[in-house]
């Protein structure tokens, strides 16, 4: 039997709740925050509830029709319960960051209306059934998310919305080209493991290889694969909530997520190696993780540091999956999860540093573990992460990419991890450094605002998983072992 109702209750959780914020008046805080925390907080337990249902083999899906041969499609596998539990638990922590971040702030219904909106459209790519839904709610994404990118109103914030849009827009183009390519030749691309073209292959080689191309080229802009990266750092006039949200759940995951479907579920594994299209984006993944960190490298402002750092660390996971092989798959999926939790508390412990005591600058540092230990050592824990310091969840990634390209037989990723990882320790030790071991400047500024619980804990609960991930990295529900579940679908 096949259960209809409980992907659709997760969508409405934040998709029927977003047009209720946007018309709470803005002074109204204690509704809107009921409304907000409470629609998170039933996504959290709507997902837990699918992934157990999922674990035990029950199948879910709720289809639309649209037109002749074209459905929209919402359905709930291993693939897409993984994201989808990154979207949830993320989104309600992020939440409750961004209520006490706007503390006092205006407009406040329209950015977590929006907000809702943005993470609806993130549900909806993880929960799609086919192509076309895909396309849809990846569309709906860089819709809902232009609105928090130039949220400030400054002139800053809309040149970076200008960018956003023109980037993003034009992915959408390419990636809406390639399905309608595709479709023409195989009909309605449903997501099947293993790939759903059949001989299609062996009959249009040369078109297949222009449509994965086109098809990457549209969801690798959200990856930020070099030289579709150019509007993530300038998005970082964001507030630091968005910028998060961007990093760590919404944009660059979809469109990591959307390679995994792309390679995992359209082509499939088999095809793509056979197409000869593998090692390509092996090697689109390796430029993009070397010139991140060399551009990470050379920026003073944490958050584009941070900005940069991410344009790396999200091809990891695209290297997880170019490499064709089930242990560096593991390790690519792992670490869907483990940035994402990583780069959530490196963003909002940055933004404590802003909002505490002004601090949006490598060289301003100076001492902020003794001025707010609680956010630099969260700040501490992920930036290890990252750098892949046992036994945080970085390490667990990197290990497993490393042993896959073993796997594979490419033994060169071997030497890009580490040079990637020597990068990493380049760029966040001398931060770390300045942060605990020089002193405090002999006049600190005075402290712009009291960081409150609010502000505070998301970032202590997000450091905590980056440590539980690691230790508990052999533990059945574990992110390591969920992917371990979804590429024994994939690899059969």
């Amino acid at each position: 039997m096949i259960e209809t109702w409980l992907p659709v209750a997760i969508l409405m959780t934040s998709l029927g709740v977003a047009p209720v914020i946007l018309m709470i008046p803005d002074g109204a805080r204690t509704l809107r925050t009921t409304v907000n925390l409470a629609a998170a907080s039933v996504k959290v337990c709507l997902v837990g509830w699918l992934a157990w249902q999922v674990a035990r083999g029950t199948d879910f899906e709720a289809r639309l029709p649209v037109a002749p041969g074209l459905d929209l499609v919402l359905q709930a596998d291993a693939l897409s319960v993984l994201f989808l539990a990154l979207s949830a638990v993320l989104w309600f922590l992020t939440t409750i960051y961004a209520v006490g971040y706007l503390e006092g702030g205006t407009d406040r219904s329209r950015f977590f209306g929006f907000f809702s909106l943005c993470v609806a459209a993130t549900v909806g790519i993880a929960m799609s059934g086919n192509l076309f839904t895909f396309l849809i709610f990846f569309e709906v994404l860089t819709l809902a998310t232009w609105p928090l990118v130039v949220h400030r109103g400054s002139a800053e914030a809309h040149r970076a919305g200008r960018i956003y849009l023109a980037y993003t827009l034009g992915g959408g183009l390419a990636l809406t080209l390639g399905t309608i390519w595709l479709y023409a030749l195989a009909g309605d691309v449903t997501f099947t493991p293993q790939g759903t073209l059949g001989n299609l292959p062996a009959e249009h080689p040369v078109t297949l290889r222009i449509i994965f191309l086109l098809l990457i080229a549209g969801v690798g802009v959200k990856a930020a694969l070099v030289p579709l990266h150019g509007w993530l750092p300038i998005s970082m006039v964001a507030p630091a909530p968005v910028s998060a949200l961007l990093h760590a759940v919404a944009v660059v995951k979809a469109g990591a997520f959307g390679i995994m479907r792309i390679v995992y579920d359209v082509f499939g594994v088999e095809t793509t190696q056979a197409l000869g299209l593998a090692m390509p984006l092996a090697a689109a993944a390796a430029v993009t993780i070397i010139w991140g960190s060399l551009r990470a490298l050379t920026q003073d402002d944490l958050k584009k540091r941070l900005a940069y750092s991410t344009v790396s660390q999200v091809s990891y996971i695209t290297l997880g999956v170019a490499l064709i092989s089930p242990v560096a798959a593991i390790g690519g999926l792992a670490h869907l999860i483990h940035q994402g939790i990583m780069k959530i508390t490196l963003f909002l412990a940055a933004g404590n540093f802003a909002e505490g005591q002004g601090v949006k600058k490598v060289s301003q540092m100076d001492g902020m573990g003794r001025l707010m230990p609680g956010a630099t050592l969260a700040f501490t824990v992920g930036a290890l992460g990252m750098i892949g310091v046992p036994p945080l969840a970085g390490f667990v990634s990197k290990w497993y990419l490393a042993a896959g390209g073993l796997d594979a037989q490419a033994p060169l990723v071997i030497a890009l991890l580490a040079g990637s990882s020597l990068m990493n320790a380049a760029y966040f030790l001398p931060i770390l450094h300045r942060a605990w071991f020089r002193p405090p400047p002999e006049t600190p500024a005075p402290r712009l605002r009291r960081i409150g619980w609010m502000l505070a804990v998301p970032p202590a609960i997000t450091a905590g998983l980056i440590l539980a991930a690691g230790l508990l990295a052999n533990a059945p529900f574990s992110p390591l072992g969920w992917t371990r579940f979804i590429v024994s679908l994939e690899y059969i």
